[in-house]
Formats: C-alpha cells, structure tokens, sequence
C-alpha cells in the first residue's frame, strides 16, 4: 500500500544523505524504520541500554574483557 507523508525539507535532505550512505533508497531506509520501530529495535532502545555494564567490577576493560572471552577463558 501507498501512502503520502510530509516530511520537512532539511528531514528529506538527511534521509537521502543517510540512504546513499547505505546504498539503498530513501523509501527503503523509511520502512526499514517503520519495521524497527514496531519490532521495538529502534536506536532509543540501544541507547537505553548503553552502559549497561559500566558499574560492573568482574569485567574490567571492554576490550580485554572481549579477548578472554573470544579465547575461551571464563574466569
């Protein structure tokens, strides 16, 4: 189905720098972002999780902590 949305132009203007970017169309970077949106996966759901981790001592670094991990350490 179609349909028929005003956007501003300084928004129409990022959505087409931010589409060739990615090399897709801009109609495809907005339902990309409608799909995210209902499944609940937009970036406001990143950041609220960002950091996350950061008051916890048994990880330390982020990148060492990776490291280990990917080495197969445990401890």
């Amino acid at each position: 189905m179609r349909t028929l949305v005003e956007i501003p132009d300084d928004d129409i203007r990022w959505l087409d720098r931010r589409a060739e970017e990615l090399g897709v169309s801009r109609t495809a970077l907005v339902r990309d972002a409608v799909a995210q949106m209902r499944a609940g996966t937009s970036r406001r759901g990143v950041d609220q999780f960002f950091g996350l981790w950061r008051d916890r001592s048994d990880v330390g670094e982020g990148q060492r902590y990776q490291r280990r991990i990917r080495n197969g350490e445990r401890g």
